[in-house]
């Protein structure tokens, strides 16, 4: 996964806050590991941790001032050596890729999201958040939140192998939910958030898949030095496994619950970003039609 050294990034759609702490009550979860584990379950790679947050409800963003990553993150180059410059690539290429392929299919102009990078805890218009929560999208305030020490907990809690790809397609599946949210296919899913067959399962694979959209046209955005080796898909369908409904049940209580799934098994998140990698097309992710 090697960017372009000489191709311009673009750090103003990724802002870094730093650290924070929480404030006004936290996350509200229960007690226990199994409380922990099923808070990561449901929100890893979520749509919407409102609910999860505060008890709900809408708050502004974090005031506090992002550190300046333009001087930090200019070139490619800058990409293969830094963890939150190679973040700046990957978000400029996935937009890249949305921008296009809005305009070729003749719908409304793609909307760029940023990405924000904190640590410990940020405000949200989703609520106020923990490193707990993973990643996740708020499509309050059509925004991306990554502390990147989940990278970290990505292998030692989940057991993935990590690796760059395997940020490469956390970041992908978020943005894979911007565009759910923005042609109408988040508000799909409505009360139906958990079970095997949920609207909530099918919105995550659907991400999954778009995720593996990009993957497989990312070489056209302009910004890699060729496309991705099978060690990189590897690496993404190893992160996707990882975080398969069954298994992170598996590891936290020691059985599997197919009607508390929010997100897929691991075969499922597998099977649909690899159908997004070889096809190419977003068409062939509609997970809301036929079996799973």
């Amino acid at each position: 996964m090697d960017f372009r050294d000489d191709v311009d990034l673009d750090a103003s759609q990724v802002e870094d806050r730093g650290g924070g702490g929480l404030s006004g009550g936290g996350i509200a979860v229960g007690g226990g590991l199994i409380g922990i584990i099923a808070l990561a379950a449901a929100v890893f790679f979520g749509v919407n941790p409102a609910e999860l947050l505060n008890g709900g409800g809408s708050r502004p963003a974090d005031p506090s001032p992002a550190s300046n990553l333009g001087a930090q993150c200019k070139k490619g180059s800058d990409a293969d050596q830094s963890d939150k410059c190679r973040v700046v690539g990957v978000v400029n290429s996935v937009q890249r890729y949305w921008q296009d392929a809005f305009t070729e299919r003749g719908k409304e102009p793609y909307r760029t999201a940023r990405t924000i990078l904190f640590s410990g805890a940020v405000s949200t218009g989703c609520g106020r958040a923990g490193s707990a929560v993973g990643p996740f999208y708020c499509p309050a305030d059509r925004r991306i939140y990554i502390d990147l020490g989940f990278f970290e907990e990505l292998q030692s809690r989940f057991g993935a192998k990590g690796g760059p790809f395997a940020q490469a397609y956390v970041i992908a599946h978020e943005y894979g939910h911007h565009v759910q949210n923005l042609i109408g296919t988040t508000r799909r899913v409505g009360n139906d958030r958990k079970g095997a067959d949920s609207a909530s399962v099918r919105l995550e694979l659907q991400a999954d898949c778009y995720a593996g959209v990009w993957a497989k046209n990312a070489i056209d955005t302009g910004f890699y030095e060729r496309p991705f080796t099978d060690a990189d898909i590897q690496e993404a369908l190893d992160a996707a496994a990882a975080v398969g409904d069954d298994r992170i049940q598996e590891r936290a209580q020691g059985r599997v619950d197919p009607e508390g799934w929010t997100h897929g098994s691991s075969r499922q998140r597998v099977k649909w970003f690899t159908t997004g990698y070889r096809t190419g097309a977003p068409a062939r992710c509609d997970t809301f039609s036929g079996s799973l």
